[in-house]
């Protein structure tokens, strides 16, 4: 896993070029946002259950049909399988706020889990629609926190929704 620091290093050790202006202040806005992320987080880690508990309240409020028979979360099975992925989606783009980077995304959630949500028969518009519903949840939260502008929370629930999605969200 990679974070915003290493990935940048990375670019330009590949290119074999000196970090330029452009570099710098891309690491100077890394650290000077890591508080910010840094407390971000910290609300996640200490809401989670929480937060999954309320996404996926609002989810089937919106999209009944997934808990009635026949539905996708229908049977405690499938309903703990589903609040378990959003728990993990909410833990992973923790991670990614964290390293200011959606290198982990890929790593640890995203590689091939669309083909799997199709192969099992998971329909991926509610996930996104979950997702969506954790990211507003989390900014709420951060915000209520003190974080003045915590529009950078948007970034990996984003970056998931729209990696899962077979059309642009």
């Amino acid at each position: 896993m990679r974070d915003a620091v290493t990935t940048l290093i990375k670019t330009y050790d590949d290119t074999g070029r000196y970090l330029d202006r452009s570099a710098l202040d891309s690491l100077k806005g890394y650290f000077d946002s890591g508080l910010a992320r840094v407390k971000a987080t910290a609300v996640i880690s200490g809401n989670a259950a929480g937060i999954v508990k309320e996404a996926a309240s609002k989810l089937f409020e919106q999209i009944p049909e997934l808990i009635r028979a026949g539905g996708n979360a229908y049977t405690t099975r499938r309903y703990a399988a589903c609040l378990r992925d959003m728990d993990y989606y909410l833990r992973y783009g923790s991670y990614a706020l964290v390293a200011g980077n959606a290198d982990v995304l890929d790593e640890r959630v995203l590689t091939g889990l669309r083909e799997t949500y199709n192969s099992l028969g998971v329909p991926i518009g509610p996930t996104i629609v979950g997702i969506q519903i954790m990211k507003q949840i989390v900014k709420e939260k951060v915000e209520a926190a003190g974080v003045e502008d915590a529009s950078f929370v948007e970034m990996p629930f984003d970056y998931m929704a729209r990696e899962l999605s077979e059309v642009n969200v």
